[in-house]
């Protein structure tokens, strides 16, 4: 039990970054929906809890400590299975390395909206940090990432009474303001399968990565299932908070971190470092990912290497972190869709549950 409540927690902190932490995320891809973005929610719910399952039981049942292996055991060895496989692969080292820029810039917005300290303190900080992380091995890493994850759990409920407790407004007023705020998505459908394939691409490759350091793929399958339902339970808690709050904390970068001032600046400082926290937990498993994907763990080689990415990753963030989030996010999303597929396929190519000798 204890092994599954930690692949759970890190498959959780390993995709809430700065966008889902702050609540700028469930802003976009759901509350700008209105009432009607919960039901995209709820379709975010049910596509986490399979991929969640599918993706640490996969990495379980290969041992590997790199994707490239498990995606082209499903795609196979045809022509069409190898162009497929490799289009995966580019999707996803391009998601990791991607995704870690974003958090490094997210590190950089989230000190200075809180504590006013000039961005590239916070972005410094964060790199400094990856880089020592990233020495660890794998283990190592997904304890850190496991035990940051229930502290914004813990937030997020305590936000959702608050919110539900103290909103003055009727439900069809709140309606009308979210449905007002924009959103690059076209529909909740869309946004909800958008928003959890995004995920999907982020996720992949440190999932497998974390499953290959499980010996039981059943074990490993039942955290990464219940990480998948934790995860939209979260996503949909998050949404109705900033929902009912909608009037104060709708044109605010980090909503949630809004809401939580209203409460008290002790809990808003307090969640500030939290939100800090799964930036890290993020651009940890990015970069290490990332890293995994060309490189063997614990070499010299992978260290160079992981040093070098994400020093270049401090670079490119200070292209800003609300330009690459409104740019990346959803472009991933769509790109991602392709791995959903894979996912799904993955079974009938597989045994599921196969004893590994």
């Amino acid at each position: 039990m204890k092994r599954i409540i930690l692949i759970a927690s890190a498959f959780i902190g390993v995709i809430v970054g700065a966008g889902f932490a702050s609540g700028q995320e469930v802003l976009q891809y759901f509350t700008s929906f209105g009432i009607m973005g919960t039901f995209g929610a709820v379709i975010t719910t049910a596509i986490f809890a399979y991929v969640g399952m599918m993706l640490v039981w996969l990495g379980s049942r290969s041992k590997t400590d790199s994707h490239k292996k498990v995606i082209h055991n499903i795609t196979g060895n045809s022509v069409i299975g190898r162009l497929l496989g490799w289009a995966i692969d580019v999707v996803i080292v391009f998601t990791l390395f991607g995704v870690g820029v974003v958090m490094i810039a997210g590190a950089g917005s989230n000190l200075n909206q809180q504590f006013n300290v000039p961005p590239v303190v916070g972005t410094l900080l964060m790199t400094i940090l990856i880089i020592l992380a990233g020495m660890l091995r794998v283990d190592g890493v997904v304890k850190v990432i496991g035990n940051i994850t229930p502290f914004l759990i813990i937030f997020i409920v305590i936000i959702s009474i608050y919110s539900f407790v103290t909103t003055d407004t009727s439900f069809g007023e709140l309606h009308k303001v979210s449905d007002a705020i924009p959103s690059s998505l076209p529909h909740w459908l869309v946004a909800g399968i958008n928003y959890a394939s995004f995920n999907t691409a982020v996720g992949a490759s440190m999932a497998i990565v974390m499953g290959g350091s499980e010996k039981n793929p059943k074990v490993a399958a039942i955290g990464g299932l219940v990480g998948g339902i934790a995860l939209g339970i979260m996503i949909v808690l998050s949404h109705l908070a900033i929902f009912m709050q909608i009037n104060h904390v709708g044109q605010m970068d980090m909503p949630m971190l809004g809401i939580v001032n209203n409460i008290s600046p002790i809990l808003g400082f307090i969640m500030a470092i939290v939100i800090f926290a799964m930036i890290f937990n993020t651009g940890l498993g990015m970069f290490y990912a990332f890293a995994t994907r060309f490189t063997v763990v614990n070499t010299k080689r992978f260290k160079v290497f992981y040093t070098v990415s994400v020093i270049i990753g401090l670079l490119l963030s200070f292209v800003g972190f609300t330009d690459l989030v409104a740019i990346f996010y959803p472009l991933i999303g769509y790109l991602g869709l392709i791995l959903i597929f894979v996912l799904i396929y993955a079974p009938f190519k597989l045994k599921f549950g196969e004893k590994q000798t």
